[in-house]
């Protein structure tokens, strides 16, 4: 696969790579005394110098005759120098940030590449949301590689999106520059079933030599797992059990243990590893879903590769993990993802093995960022007016858009409600007897209930699915997101009518995001005009946002981390076991739409 990521493609440098090499021309850059963290051969080597020319490593080992008057020299004496850490699978819609933003908030944490799928932006505003996104990009040297995203809507048929793609949106946005392959294939029943056009956006990436990624969230090994995998799909995040870990590695596939900001299955899944003692090389660490308060307090991969450590891998396997193994994920591990001659020069420098904090961050060659603050300026973001006023709900929203009549003549109904899981993508259904008042049922936040709302927004078509919601603590008040995968339709939640709608009508006026009221006031508000999911405002402000918005939870009665993460995923029909979307209660283990009472 050709690199369009580095400074030179290396059909262009050879000769002068080769010539560095040897002395007979002199480095741009070369770095001495460094201790070398050799992912290719997990070992530390001492003493070691690197020359770089044209982006790209010239030599590693003794660097001294590459020195001319001109070389800028680094002194890395007490330094480990690694390769730069790449995630393997990471949507920035959900740092809520722009590219840029996100460049500038991640490369200071030694996040030099990632392999990102804009499927959140593209299910509002379809291909052009996806050139947005990688146009964005250009102006930060962060390496974002883009795949297509593929399940747009996630499962076909169980709600409304903003955009479809398909087939033939596959074979054309495979011709765009900076895209690396195919996003998270949802769809994993569609697969097995072997429908056509699922096999045929399959069809399409193999044909064009890209790669598949997946998402296969079910707990199976055995023919489901298989007939996944013979379909091309070559990676999963989705594993929330060591045993799925295990298999999918056996059987040759990429497992990606996640640990971003709400989901913590790393410490879980790394045990088949740990305890099996296997060969690793189809291990990868990826964050998927990260805010900005996460970003700013705790770092990216860097924090991600520490937790690692601390559950007891070993510091390099860790680092192999961020660098060469998710470079071969992708067929880049011949340009990425190791320090060794001909690569892009992409490395990070470190003083404690066993506590990674980044000192300094180099990009194709150039120091990009020290201590903690990129060293190079980041452009202005540039998105089109395409991506704004992305807010279609077509009627008004009053405290009677969320009454939910109760059966006729019954005072107390057992009905499905939607549990959740703290830190897991994962819910429960939960038979819970509610009180009907006036002939209407009601939250109750004795039992730990509220009530839930999905609207469509994107094409004023009036359709709404109503629910019940348990595990969040809510002793009053409401929230409403526009962040709601996939479809990214106004969820709202609440203990009462009036404050769901003072939150539904908030963001609908602000063209989307997330908010908090309580007691007829907005607590909180992090505004998202871009496609109701980004902000163009720096990483700093949106994390302050965020906190913000964290407190006012807290002054509602939540008791979970990261609890916006954890409500987005209750609309997304391909994650077990029950969900809520603008049409309804899908049950997620049957694909089938149920009724919200269970008698």
């Amino acid at each position: 696969m050709l690199n369009k990521f580095c400074k030179r493609p290396l059909y262009e440098v050879t000769r002068t790579l080769a010539k560095v090499a040897m002395g007979a021309e002199k480095a741009d850059l070369v770095i001495r005394n460094a201790r070398l963290v050799n992912v290719c051969t997990c070992e530390i080597q001492e003493g070691m110098d690197v020359a770089i020319a044209e982006g790209r490593i010239a030599l590693v080992g003794d660097a001294g005759h590459c020195i001319g008057e001109r070389t800028k020299v680094i002194d890395a004496t007490g330094q480990y120098i690694a390769p730069g850490f790449m995630d393997a699978h990471i949507h920035v819609e959900s740092a809520m940030v722009s590219v840029g933003e996100y460049a500038r908030a991640v490369v200071p944490h030694g996040t030099t590449g990632i392999f990102m799928d804009p499927h959140e932006i593209c299910n509002v505003c379809g291909p052009d949301g996806v050139k947005a996104m990688i146009e964005d990009a250009r102006r930060a040297p962060l390496k974002a590689m883009s795949n297509v995203p593929s399940c747009v809507p996630a499962v076909a048929g169980f709600e409304d999106t903003g955009s479809h793609i398909g087939p033939e949106e596959v074979r054309e946005m495979m011709t765009w520059d900076g895209i690396m392959g195919l996003g998270e294939m949802m769809s994993f029943p569609n697969v097995l079933s072997a429908e056509p056009n699922i096999h045929g956006e399959l069809a399409e990436t193999l044909r064009a030599d890209q790669v598949i990624t997946g998402h296969y969230s079910v707990p199976d090994t055995g023919a489901g797992l298989n007939a996944y995998i013979a379909s091309g799909i070559r990676c999963c995040h989705e594993s929330t059990r060591a045993e799925d870990v295990l298999e999918k590695m056996r059987h040759g596939m990429y497992a990606l243990m996640r640990y971003g900001s709400a989901w913590h299955d790393m410490p879980v899944i790394i045990r088949a590893i740990l305890d099996n003692h296997i060969d690793d090389r189809f291990a990868c660490l990826i964050s998927d879903d990260t805010h900005p308060d996460t970003l700013i307090g705790e770092g990216h991969l860097d924090h991600i590769v520490r937790c690692a450590i601390r559950e007891g891998l070993d510091p390099i396997k860790a680092i192999q993990y961020v660098t060469i193994n998710p470079a071969t994920c992708f067929r880049m591990d011949h340009e990425m993802g190791s320090i060794t001659p001909g690569k892009c020069v992409d490395i990070v420098f470190f003083s404690d093995l066993t506590d990674i904090r980044i000192t300094r961050t180099i990009i194709d060659g150039d120091v990009v960022a020290e201590n903690g603050r990129m060293t190079v300026e980041i452009g202005h973001s540039n998105f089109p007016a395409a991506v704004y006023d992305t807010m279609h709900i077509g009627h008004p929203i009053t405290a009677d858009s969320f009454r939910i009549a109760a059966p006729a003549g019954r005072e107390r109904v057992r009905t499905r409600v939607i549990e959740i899981i703290p830190n897991r993508v994962g819910n429960y259904e939960r038979i819970v007897e509610l009180r009907a008042r006036d002939g209407f049922l009601e939250a109750d936040p004795e039992q730990d209930v509220m009530k839930m709302v999905v609207f469509e927004r994107h094409h004023e078509t009036g359709t709404k699915g109503c629910g019940f919601l348990k595990g969040f603590g809510f002793k009053k008040g409401a929230m409403a997101q526009t962040v709601a995968h996939d479809a990214h339709n106004l969820l709202v939640a609440g203990t009462n009518d009036e404050d769901m709608a003072l939150a539904a009508n908030t963001l609908i006026e602000c063209g989307g995001g997330l908010c908090a009221v309580a007691d007829g006031r907005v607590l909180a508000l992090v505004p998202l005009p871009i496609a109701g999911l980004m902000n163009d405002l720096p990483v700093e402000q949106m994390a302050d946002l965020v906190s913000r918005l964290s407190e006012a939870w807290k002054e509602m009665g939540c008791v979970i981390n990261a609890p916006y993460m954890t409500m987005a995923l209750i609309p997304l029909a391909c994650l077990p076991e029950l969900r809520l979307t603008n049409r309804g209660l899908v049950d997620c283990r049957t694909f089938q739409f149920v009724d919200l009472f269970a008698d």
